[in-house]
C-alpha cells in the first residue's frame, strides 16, 4: 500500500483494496502548490473550503472497491464551528490498517469522538495553526489518539503554504523518534519505528 502526499492536507492512497484522493485543493489555491492529474476510486473531502474540497480535481474510476469509510464528525474551531463551520474526520480502513486524516481539525477531540476513532495506525494530522490545531495542541492530540505513526500536513514550508501557518519544525519538538522522508511516497506499513514521519512536499517547480 502506497500513501502519497500531494501538498496541504491532500494524500492519495492506493491499496489492493481501492484508492482514494482526500482533500483536494483548487488550482492556484494554496501557495506553491499544483496538483497533478488524479485518478482514484474515491474522492473524501473533509469539509467544503477551497483548500480541501476540490472535488473536480479527481477523476473517478469507476470501478468498485473494498474500502471501508468511517467519518466521525468535528469541527474546523474551538467554538462548536461558529467561527469556520463544521469538519469530518475520515477513518479508511485498508489490507488491515486504519488510516485517519484529521481535515481541518480545530479543536481537541471528545471522549466520545476519540471512541468513534478507535485504534489508528497512521494518523494525518493538521499542525500549522491559524485554522487548525496550532503545532502544541496537535502534538497533544497526537498522543492522545497513538496512532502507530503521525504524518504532519497543513503546514508552511520552504515554497509552499499560507504564509500564517506555523512550519513543522514548532511540532516536531514535541516529539523524540522522528523519520524524515526524502519522498513524497510512503510504503505502508511503515517499519521506521518512529512516532512521526514528514514527508517531502511535492512543491511546484
Amino acid at each position: 500500500m502506497k500513501l502519497r502526499w500531494l501538498g496541504h492536507a491532500c494524500f492519495l492512497l492506493e491499496s489492493r483494496d481501492g484508492s482514494v484522493v482526500f482533500d483536494p485543493y483548487a488550482p492556484g489555491y494554496v501557495p506553491g502548490l499544483r496538483l497533478p492529474p488524479l485518478q482514484a476510486d474515491l474522492c473524501l473531502c473533509s469539509h467544503g473550503h477551497e483548500d480541501h474540497n476540490h472535488a473536480s480535481s479527481v477523476r473517478l474510476s469507476g470501478r468498485p472497491c473494498a474500502l471501508t469509510v468511517t467519518r466521525i464528525p468535528c469541527f474546523h474551531d474551538e467554538k462548536q464551528g461558529s467561527l469556520r463551520g463544521e469538519n469530518f474526520l475520515t477513518v479508511v480502513e485498508a489490507e488491515g490498517l486504519r488510516i485517519a486524516h484529521a481535515g481541518d481539525l480545530g479543536h481537541a477531540l471528545s471522549p466520545e469522538q476519540l471512541a468513534a476513532l478507535g485504534r489508528v495506525d497512521v494518523l494525518l494530522l493538521p499542525v500549522g495553526g491559524t485554522y487548525t490545531l496550532d503545532a502544541a495542541a496537535a502534538a497533544r492530540q497526537a498522543k492522545e489518539i497513538g496512532a502507530g505513526l503521525t504524518i504532519p500536513m497543513h503546514y508552511r514550508g520552504e515554497g509552499f503554504g499560507f504564509d500564517v501557518l506555523q512550519t513543522v519544525e514548532e511540532f516536531l519538538t514535541h516529539f523524540d523518534s522522528i523519520c524524515r522522508i526524502k519522498e513524497s511516497v510512503l510504503e505502508l506499513p511503515c517499519r521506521c519505528g518512529c512516532e512521526v514521519a514528514v514527508l517531502r512536499c511535492p512543491v511546484e517547480e
